[in-house]
């Protein structure tokens, strides 16, 4: 065959070392195959294996079957070629099925002739020995350790010899580099979906009405090029939406690839097929089980989950590091530890294996307890100096616990389970700023007729607490008032509790401040009786000093807020002192202390962001804003203004629409217009909304960019007069005169 023109390497590519039998040669040696399509990104990975053979004399790329490692290195090794005098030379093994067999086929690729009694290794080791070449082996995977045991030979005799190898396994040598190979980025996987799509559906474009479709497409399929190419030969018969309907039954769907590719590509079953037969029995089962897991997953819960009779626990961990090896699973290192994920398409190949056993019930269920029993833990743990892991560990966990609640919802005597979990949940939701979802999955669990036991019960009170938040009155009241006059029928004195703090939480945020005190005390009295302290508790009192503070108690407030802070520092409470934090700025901000109302605003904001909390960093953002302005840098108050403008929708109504959560936003804009004008406090506040959240946390953590404020603590434009702030005792102090420091001072 007719070699076709290859993209040249680099400009800085290093110049080949003289060969042993001279100069390099102009025409150089080798067998790679004509290109038949383009092959579209993976520059990093190029770069990668192009750094990484200069560094190694063996480059061993592992990946799942379809993942793109064959392309990968006949792409590289072809811009790599020149330099390699003696050669680049391809050995496809994946139709060579008796290991005896091997070193022909590295004979015949190599286009060697030999017709002695001799091995067939003597001829591979006297070629190599002396000459530059570059070994390129695909497929290896089946002849593992036969192929591993040649390689190591061929490298000791043949010192200037490089391999670069492509399987589902290491070949486990010393000196072996390997690169496991992810999927496609979402950019190069549209890009290639796009471009086949293209070369059988001439007229196929991405546009504003089918590049979501095509979107979703990529992210459904993972990313995966084999699966990507099949879907777009789809094409020729089927619109991409249509596409993408009919993927839950990829399989099916996905075969007719190009009669050029190896046999083990024609379809997407046979190409995860192949890495199955790979597998020995036990590592088939542990797969089979995996498939229970959504998104990532640990040892522990695999133990747990996937261990029985046949699969003892303590087997496990090695028959999971088989799986690894080979792929089929892949490790992440995150925030919340190791973890295990399986790629979308190899999870449904296992589910459809677990299927057949007819154990997917029970896996499926004994999957629903665990998570059961980590959400227990997590929010019992949420109040201690474990609180940052607690959060990470739920993000990480959220697909399984969605499965779990869904799990539950499946039968009706199972329901309070569903309840349970997404009550259990409320540090989440309400936490990590997802209220959003924790509304979503609060009313969906609640729908579900069940007796008022203490599930239920606590669901009705973390929906109540969402919709406050939300800025949803009518709900909220509704949930809470259900609670409260349920919970005393029953005598479940914990949910009452509960119920009547969230609606003096709504009491508060509704501007009803008499109301927020006399229901805020009512269950701080009635925490106290039951023993109960926790995040929620301090919350409790974080919300009374606000009403109070709101009605120009400062002292109060401020010693409300200190004994918080202190709970807080003996038990590594970090969420709750954000809040507490943001109500000491307010004070010492009345006082007339914007640099103190800084910097607890800055610890505040770093917490809260930490968390993901969108409540707790737009309310520290809206009151920053007042502090820059009264600084004196009107222009970054109003970007602050426009950012947090921009947060609000994710959480829900502005500012509540309470008018004593509103005046400082209200002041803050008065003061900015006037020093600005108004088109250029519009254009300001337009560049804030244009701001994502991590920039805007990153831009009022490092200090405001603009005028440096002569005195610390001057008041600014019309700020209030200092006063001096009250100490750490715990005793309330007296309040200062009606109206002094309230709302109106803004």
């Amino acid at each position: 065959m007719r070699r076709s023109q290859r993209p040249s390497p680099s400009s800085g590519d290093p110049d080949p070392l003289p060969c042993a039998h001279g100069g390099p040669a102009h025409g150089l040696p080798g067998n790679l195959p004509a290109e038949l399509n383009r092959f579209v990104g993976r520059e990093d990975e190029l770069a990668d294996l192009a750094r990484l053979l200069e560094e190694s004399r063996l480059v061993t790329v592992v990946g799942v079957g379809g993942v793109g490692k064959t392309r990968l290195v006949s792409t590289a090794a072809a811009l790599l070629e020149k330099r390699y005098c003696d050669g680049v030379w391809l050995v496809e093994l994946s139709a060579v099925h008796d290991p005896e067999l091997l070193e022909h086929a590295l004979v015949d690729a190599l286009g060697l002739t030999d017709h002695t009694s001799r091995p067939p290794r003597t001829t591979l080791l006297e070629h190599c020995a002396e000459r530059r070449l570059l070994l390129v082996i695909d497929g290896f995977e089946h002849l593992v350790d036969a192929c591993a045991e040649l390689v190591r030979d061929l490298l000791r005799r043949a010192p200037r010899l490089r391999v670069l190898a492509a399987g589902r396994l290491p070949l486990e040598l010393d000196g072996e580099a390997l690169y496991p190979l992810a999927t496609m980025t979402d950019e190069d996987a549209l890009r290639l979906f796009a471009e086949r799509a293209t070369a059988v559906q001439p007229d196929f474009r991405l546009t504003e009405r089918t590049r979501g479709a095509a979107q979703e497409l990529c992210r459904r399929l993972d990313g995966i090029p084999l699966a990507l190419e099949l879907a777009a030969g789809r094409l020729r018969a089927l619109s991409t939406d249509q596409v993408l309907e009919r993927l839950d039954d990829r399989f099916r769907l996905l075969t007719g690839g190009s009669r050029s590719a190896p046999a083990r590509h024609q379809t997407l079953r046979t190409a995860i097929g192949w890495s199955h037969e790979l597998c020995a029995p036990e590592q088939r089962l542990l797969w089979s089980r995996l498939s229970v897991f959504a998104g990532q997953f640990d040892l522990e819960a695999v133990e747990y989950i996937c261990s029985g009779s046949d699969l003892p626990a303590e087997s496990v961990l090695d028959v999971l590091s088989g799986l690894l090896a080979q792929s089929i699973v892949l490790r992440e290192d995150s925030a919340a530890g190791t973890r295990y994920r399986m790629l979308d398409t190899v999870r449904e190949y296992g589910a459809e294996w677990l299927a057949a056993t007819g154990d997917t019930e029970r896996l499926r269920r004994r999957h629903r307890d665990w998570f059961l029993g980590l959400a227990t833990w997590c929010e019992l743990d949420w109040f201690s100096p474990r609180q940052g892991e607690v959060a990470a560990r739920a993000e990480s966990e959220l697909p399984n616990l969605r499965r779990a609640m869904e799990c539950s919802l499946e039968r009706p005597e199972e329901a309070h389970l569903a309840q349970y979990l997404a009550g259990t949940l409320w540090f989440l939701w309400i936490g990590c700023g997802r209220l959003s979802e924790g509304r979503r999955w609060l009313d969906h669990v609640l729908e579900e007729e069940t007796p008022y036991d203490s599930s239920r019960l606590k669901a009705l009170w973390v929906l109540g607490y969402v919709a406050v938040l939300q800025g949803d009155p009518v709900a909220a009241i509704s949930a809470l008032t259900e609670c409260r006059e349920e919970a005393d029928l029953v005598g479940d004195a914990t949910a009452s509790a509960y119920a009547v703090h969230r609606t003096g939480c709504l009491a508060l945020v509704t501007d009803d401040m008499t109301r927020a005190q006399e229901l805020l005390h009512d269950a701080l009295g009635r925490y106290r009786e039951l023993g109960e302290l926790n995040s929620n508790v301090l919350m409790a009192q974080v919300e009374l000093a606000m009403a109070v503070g709101f009605r120009g108690e400062l002292d109060r407030a401020v010693t409300i807020c200190e004994e918080v802070r202190d709970i807080c520092e003996d038990h590594g409470e970090r969420w709750a002192l954000s809040y507490a934090l943001f109500v000491l700025a307010f004070a010492a901000l009345q006082r007339g202390r914007p640099a103190r109302a800084r910097e607890l605003l800055g610890e505040s904001l770093s917490i809260s962001h930490a968390f993901h909390d969108l409540l707790g960093t737009v309310l520290s953002l809206e009151l920053l804003a007042l502090v820059t302005v009264v600084e004196g840098d009107a222009a970054e108050a109003a970007l602050l203004q426009g950012a947090a403008e921009q947060i609000w929708p994710s959480v829900g109504l502005p500012l509540f629409g309470s008018a004593h959560y509103g005046a400082p936003r209200a002041r803050c804009e008065a003061l900015a217009r006037h020093e600005l004008g108004e088109e250029r406090y519009a254009s300001q506040r337009r560049a804030g909304g244009e701001l994502g959240a991590d920039a805007v946390v990153a831009r009022a953590l490092a200090g405001r960019p603009g005028k440096q404020r002569e005195d610390a603590d001057s008041g600014g434009p019309e700020a209030p007069g200092p006063q001096p702030e009250a100490g750490k005792t715990r005793k309330p102090a007296a309040s200062p005169a009606s109206g002094r420091g309230g709302p109106e001072r803004w």
